[in-house]
């Protein structure tokens, strides 16, 4: 039996898909294989807690109060030592980093690190760190799109032999699925042109983007916007300048996406950069039209005009184009949907696991056949 101990930094309600990924694949690596484990190197908050429990899957925080808080790690080494860990898999930057040096000084014999995209701008720190540290340390890093690995070469200077591209698992959120209501809840009639996201609101999402693009759409159409985040004040006071505001609809932080989306004609994503956007797995398993950036996985999961309209970054004439073409061809959003329902079989979580699966027995027997590097003996 292999054990595995996944890494993460926090988990919390605003916790994003990295998080998500990371859980997901802990609760599906085959358990006739893989004895699995997580650690969250400073807290599991509710409802994570929960559906660790309801997963089947051990966890335990260190409590770490801060950046410079690292007196926790002690403890998480003599864990790593005492259980034998045969592999440790890192998720985002600050456990890749204390996971790579960690995972070298109790000696665990595989030490994964995954990251789940960044801008690659500025922070020269983080980037010497991804290429000199986390790149030399762990046996494989993880991108999650071809874009990211192109980066993480070219700009971190990541030995292009440890990087990996895979694409984030597809993994439905748990818990009842309320039914469709929402139009219902905004006083929408089913003829309404509308358009939906879902998001953290955060400065990545570029939602004042989508706003400009709306501004430009047909004045029936509405705008929901489902998320909360450092932005929300911003956007709604850029919805007011724009005069879209009596259109657009901030819900919120929201447990029912299956039923907004159901509710969509069309789903939207401005994002001026995504590693393997959860939001866009989940348009696709629900038979929701996509109109995004081309930016990060998303043309590594989508075809333009197949099965997602893709638009540049930072385009709001070309965003407001796609969005238009959309709503206006009600046989365009049904190819679209179809096609992209057929592609998301390649990325549910338990087809994923085992792309995993076989690379932790890889790294495992490969470090097997070369003692001298400085594995567990």
């Amino acid at each position: 039996m292999i054990r595995v101990l996944m890494l993460v930094d926090q988990l919390e309600a605003r916790s994003g898909g990295g998080e998500r990924f990371a859980v997901g694949l802990a609760a599906h690596l085959p358990r006739d294989r893989f004895q699995v484990a997580l650690c969250a190197t400073r807290a599991v908050l509710p409802p994570w807690d929960a559906t660790l429990r309801e997963s089947g899957v051990p966890w335990f925080a260190l409590g770490r109060r801060g950046t410079l808080d690292v007196l926790p790690f002690r403890r998480l080494a003599g864990m790593l030592r005492r259980q034998r860990v045969d592999v440790l898999h890192a998720h985002m930057f600050g456990s890749n980093v204390w996971g790579s040096l960690v995972g070298r000084a109790a000696r665990v014999p595989v030490v994964v690190a995954h990251e789940q995209t960044w801008s690659y701008e500025g922070q020269p720190l983080r980037r010497w760190l991804d290429g000199r540290l986390v790149g030399r340390l762990a046996d494989a890093f993880v991108a999650v799109s071809t874009a990211d690995r192109d980066r993480m070469i070219a700009l971190e200077g990541v030995p292009a032999g440890k990087l990996r591209v895979e694409l984030n698992g597809f993994v439905p959120r748990v818990g009842p699925r309320p039914p469709a209501r929402l139009r219902e809840e905004l006083g929408l009639g089913p003829g309404v042109p509308l358009v939906g996201t879902v998001a953290i609101l955060r400065p990545q999402k570029a939602l004042e983007v989508l706003l400009e693009a709306f501004a430009r759409v047909d004045a029936g159409a509405h705008l929901a916007i489902a998320g909360d985040g450092e932005c929300r004040a911003a956007l709604e006071a850029r919805a007011d300048a724009l005069g879209v505001r009596g259109r657009t609809h901030f819900l919120g932080l929201r447990d029912d996406v299956d039923g907004l989306l159901a509710s969509v004609d069309v789903a939207a994503m401005s994002s001026d950069f995504e590693g393997t956007p959860l939001f866009a797995f989940e348009c696709m398993a629900a038979g929701t039209p996509l109109v995004a950036t081309a930016v990060g996985g998303l043309p590594d999961m989508l075809e333009d005009g197949r099965s997602a309209i893709l638009v540049p970054p930072r385009d709001p004439a070309a965003l407001a184009a796609g969005l238009e073409r959309a709503l206006a061809d009600a046989g365009l959003r049904a190819s679209l949907a179809a096609a992209a329902r057929e592609r998301v079989e390649r990325y549910r979580i338990d087809a994923v696991a085992e792309r995993f699966a076989a690379l932790y027995e890889e790294l495992l027997a490969r470090r097997a056949n070369a003692p001298s590097r400085g594995a567990r003996r």
